[in-house]
């Protein structure tokens, strides 16, 4: 009996034929296309008659009816959105479909290098941020150390008796520099240094001391007092406006000079004396050695600190000034000379280390005729009992 022909069957889009090998779909043009499958069976174990041979291919269609999602799928969906709609901006994102994937043994997204990148930016920031103020207040130190508040000294020449001429004597570079002169007819000349930030009137009863056997002239340094200039460079020009002061009294017809400085005063006339030999005795009282040590000592506060916020000051004397500042050395100065040299220094000293005092007695061991005066107490400024007659003595030996 010949074998029926088999009916196609409708199957669901899920179901799959256990026979099937190859598949075929055809696209009628019905609204509800059906999958034509082919199916190709294997050949009996048994002998087939020629007409089983020639039985065409079995064809399956399969209808893909699309579906309506379930109620079920639709709150479920309803809950997804409404859950990601109101999570916070980090938790609402896309989920990392390659991190999920990848988030067992070996995971693409590393937290831990995340929180490295975040503190390696914060440490640069802080520390831009430090730099920045480092470098702020390196400039501010600067300017306050060449243009600090002047000290008005109130005390005037005729508080002493004295009757002074007023003069002005301009420095190489056009400064004006004020001056008070007491002079004496036969006398030999002194000049007066104050110190740092004061003015002339401050030296007012040494010159009431000196002035019976000398010509005395008290000197404002550039930017203090009633003298010019936008800012003092702490010895560095102002070895020059000693100079002019010299060429002024040579031309009232005092050849020799002597000089007494205070401070920064005092460091001026060390300096000024290295270099000029009309100079032929110097009194110092707690000057510094070197401005560049002065400064390591001033700024120790800031530990290893101090080395490249004085660096900085340094450019900052270069950027404004021209030079750096920070060379002047009284040290160096004071090894060179061979004129006598009255220091005095008090080891109790708040600004000047005494450190300072010690190694310009060093540079000075080889003149001879140089003079120490170490106290054991006192505080910047104070002077010891008698000073006045011991300057007097001390310029009267050396200066004609």
């Amino acid at each position: 009996m010949a074998r029926p022909t088999p009916m196609a069957r409708v199957l669901s889009k899920n179901t799959v034929s256990p026979s099937a090998i190859a598949v075929t779909i055809d696209s009628p043009s019905n609204s509800h296309p059906l999958a034509e499958i082919a199916v190709n069976t294997p050949a009996p174990a048994v002998a087939s008659t020629q007409a089983m041979r020639s039985t065409p291919p079995i064809v399956e269609r399969i209808a893909l009816t699309p579906t309506e999602p379930s109620s079920d799928m639709r709150e479920r969906a309803r809950r997804l959105v409404t859950a990601h709609a109101t999570a916070e901006p980090r938790a609402a994102r896309a989920p990392n479909v390659v991190s999920s994937i990848t988030s067992g043994s070996y995971p693409l997204d590393n937290p831990g290098g995340a929180r490295r990148r975040s503190y390696t930016v914060r440490f640069l920031v802080y520390g831009a941020v430090f730099a920045l103020a480092f470098v702020a207040f390196s400039l501010v130190s600067f300017w306050l150390a060449v243009r600090p508040p002047r000290l008005a000294i109130p005390q005037a020449p005729g508080d002493y008796g004295l009757k002074v001429e007023t003069v002005t004597i301009s420095a190489d570079d056009g400064v004006r520099l004020a001056a008070w002169l007491l002079p004496r007819a036969g006398a030999p000349a002194l000049v007066l240094l104050h110190g740092y930030p004061a003015e002339k009137a401050d030296l007012l009863p040494i010159a009431a001391a000196l002035s019976p056997r000398f010509t005395v002239l008290l000197l404002d340094q550039r930017y203090f007092g009633e003298s010019g200039g936008h800012a003092t460079t702490i010895g560095f020009r102002e070895r020059g406006d000693l100079r002019r002061v010299i060429d002024f009294l040579g031309s009232r017809g005092f050849k020799e000079v002597g000089v007494f400085g205070l401070s920064l005063g005092g460091a001026v006339a060390l300096l000024a004396a290295a270099e000029d030999p009309r100079i032929r005795a110097v009194a110092a009282y707690a000057p510094f050695a070197d401005l560049r040590l002065l400064g390591y000592e001033l700024y120790g506060w800031l530990w290893y600190l101090k080395y490249p916020f004085v660096g900085l000051l340094r450019g900052w004397s270069l950027l404004f000034f021209g030079h750096d500042i920070t060379t002047v050395s009284p040290e160096r100065a004071a090894a060179a000379l061979s004129v006598p040299v009255l220091l005095v220094a008090s080891r109790q000293d708040e600004q000047i280390p005494f450190a300072h005092a010690e190694r310009l007695q060093r540079a000075l061991a080889r003149d001879t005729r140089s003079e120490f005066v170490f106290m054991d107490r006192g505080r910047h400024g104070e002077l010891p009992r008698g000073f006045e007659a011991s300057l007097a003595r001390f310029f009267l030996l050396y200066v004609r």
